[in-house]
C-alpha cells in the first residue's frame, strides 16, 4: 500500500510564497511521475505540476514561471514551490503519484493540504 502524506499548506497574502511537500512511502523513483492536482469546491480537479521519472517536467498554463516541482529520491519526496501567488491559487492541493504497470495505471493520493491566499 503506498502513502503520500503532504504538508506546507497554509494561509498567505497575495505575493508571498508557500513550498508544499509530499512524503511517499516507498521511493519515488519506483513511479512512473509524481504530480501535484488542486481542487476547489464545485470544480474538478486539475493539474497543477507534474515529474516523471526520467526528468521531464510539465505545468499547467496558470502556473508556468510561479511554480516549480521537484523532487528528492533520498527523501522520497516531491516538492512544489510555489511563488507569486494569487488568490485563484486557493485551493485543496494533492500529492499524486501515478504507477504503470503491465498495461495498467494506477493513482495514489495524499489526503491533500490547504492553501489559501488572501488578496
Amino acid at each position: 500500500q503506498v502513502q503520500l502524506v503532504e504538508s506546507g499548506g497554509g494561509l498567505v497574502q497575495a505575493g508571498g510564497s508557500l513550498r508544499l511537500s509530499c512524503a511517499a512511502s516507498r521511493s519515488i523513483f519506483s513511479f512512473n511521475a509524481m504530480s501535484w492536482y488542486r481542487q476547489v469546491p464545485g470544480k474538478q480537479r486539475e493539474l497543477v505540476a507534474a515529474i516523471t521519472t526520467g526528468g521531464s517536467l510539465n505545468y499547467a498554463d496558470s502556473v508556468k514561471g510561479r511554480f516549480t516541482i521537484s523532487g528528492d529520491i533520498a527523501r522520497s519526496s516531491v516538492y512544489l514551490q510555489m511563488s507569486s501567488l494569487k488568490p485563484e491559487d486557493t485551493a485543496v492541493y494533492y500529492c499524486n503519484a501515478h504507477l504503470v504497470q503491465r498495461y495498467q495505471g494506477y493513482d495514489y493520493w495524499g489526503q491533500g493540504t490547504q492553501v489559501t491566499v488572501s488578496s
